[in-house]
């Protein structure tokens, strides 16, 4: 039991679109990750997704709207919901969901990650 420092952790990377795994409870997987560009469009069956904005402003698409998260700021996308992240410049974002989420979902993407590095 230690307390985790996101600006440390977040200083360990810097690719795009590759989630880190910070934390674990409940079944529940804590990750940082840094985007940037346009993610692929996609849902999870099974799981919902609470995105937290660290740093910047991210734009998540919906079929029917667009919500803009910023610093400070979450959203949880329902388990079943089409959506797509996008990020005009680097973001960094704090991602609560279950150990059994992919970050592609049900959508075949050459950024596609299934086994994340702890850090």
């Amino acid at each position: 039991m230690k307390p985790v420092n996101l600006t440390e952790k977040l200083k360990l990377f810097s690719d795009h679109w590759n989630p880190r795994i910070v934390g674990a409870l409940n079944g529940q997987h804590v990750k940082l990750a840094k985007l940037k560009g346009e993610f692929v469009w996609h849902s999870h069956a099974e799981e919902d997704e609470l995105f937290l904005v660290v740093s910047g402003a991210l734009k998540m698409e919906f079929r029917d709207r667009t919500e803009v998260i910023k610093t400070g700021e979450f959203i949880i996308v329902p388990a079943g919901v089409e959506h797509r992240p996008v990020a005009e410049s680097e973001v960094e974002v704090l991602l609560f969901e279950p150990d059994t989420t992919v970050n592609t979902g049900e959508s075949d993407d050459p950024r596609k990650r299934e086994d994340l590095d702890w850090i």
